[in-house]
């Protein structure tokens, strides 16, 4: 029987830890709103650095945080929390963390990217280390209001305290982690995971495959508007069954055709090939050619993101479902 990996939770984590530390949030976006705002309400010191002009300075304004360049708030920090873009950590770290930086302090991150390729390499007196909640910054917020908390996971990369990971524990209770269950990971497996899930199921895979169903039946003679509904509209019905309760519950809740039409069609579908190429995705990733392909592309003003951005704006997917949406009340506040 395979082992099941150790969950941790509200006993397990000791708060108090916390206790005389200044805990800095780099940026106020989805994630950083919602670790400052749980960990003020758990009562620990927090500062804020979030550049001033456009939404999240606005946002930070509103919520009552004095807030402070980068530099600043490092000087006084004995806790960095980087929330920044993937794509500018390095410049933040080489410009403004690196060289305020208190001795001995904590430095930690929700994603591993900038420490899995080697971007930002900590000095040796720092405790390094990884927070990362399964959910939008949002529902962060949310559940840790209502007296839940969305899973986080947690990694060890330098624990010059040895205290690392009791203090990961004790971040992840102040933002409400330890109320829905804390995994112990790595930072390379978190990196690499979180990437790959990204690339070949949840995004890259899932938009690729409603496209091209949509398309399909669009090709077919069929009107746009129903195949939006069976591609993409029912998606997320599907997707809530299987988060409440996985495959098995999905399968229950659907007719017996359509769990039928899934055994003799899901692998026509997603085929060897597929998987293979899923593979191939993999390999990328853990080579390091994604992270340098990411990298390049930043470096050199996005144009092949910004072309893809905009072909997608341009589907007829997206001007089918943009035009069904706005006549459903529920969904006029999606935007």
């Amino acid at each position: 029987m395979e082992k099941e990996a150790k969950m941790y939770y509200e006993n397990d984590a000791d708060l108090s830890l916390l206790n005389g530390k200044t805990i800095a949030v780099l940026g106020y976006g989805s994630q950083g709103h919602a670790h400052a705002l749980n960990l003020r309400d758990s009562g620990v010191n927090v500062i804020v650095a979030q550049r001033p002009g456009g939404d999240n300075h606005k946002k930070a304004v509103e919520d009552g945080w004095k807030t402070m360049s980068i530099a600043d708030a490092v000087k006084q920090a004995d806790w960095i929390h980087i929330l920044l873009p993937d794509e500018v950590q390095k410049k933040a770290w080489d410009e403004d963390i690196k060289p305020n930086i208190k001795k001995g302090a904590v430095l930690s991150f929700s994603h591993g990217f900038n420490i899995r390729y080697k971007r930002i390499v900590p000095t040796a007196d720092l405790d390094v280390i990884m927070i990362a909640p399964k959910g939008p910054g949002h529902l962060v917020r949310r559940q840790y209001e209502e007296g839940k908390g969305v899973p986080c996971l947690i990694a060890v990369e330098q624990n010059a305290s040895g205290k690392a990971k009791e203090l990961a524990l004790a971040y992840a209770k102040g933002i409400g982690g330890t109320r829905g269950g804390v995994l112990e990971t790595t930072f390379k497996e978190e990196t690499e995971t979180d990437l790959f899930g990204e690339q070949a199921v949840l995004c890259g895979g899932v938009v690729e495959l409603i496209n091209s169903g949509f398309e399909t039946l669009v090709a077919a003679g069929y009107q746009p508007e129903i195949a939006y509904f069976e591609c993409c509209h029912e998606m997320k019905l599907i997707v809530d069954l299987i988060f409440e309760g996985g495959i098995g519950r999905m399968n229950y809740s659907i007719s017996d055709t359509a769990e039928y039409g899934e055994y003799v069609t899901g692998k026509r579908i997603i085929t060897d090939a597929a998987k293979a190429e899923m593979k191939n995705v993999l390999s990328d990733i853990q080579s390091g050619k994604f992270a340098d392909n990411w990298i390049k592309e930043n470096e050199t003003g996005r144009p092949f993101f910004k072309k893809c951005r905009e072909e997608i704006a341009n589907r007829l997917i997206e001007k089918v479902g943009a035009r069904l949406r706005s006549k459903m009340s529920w969904a006029k506040n999606g935007k």
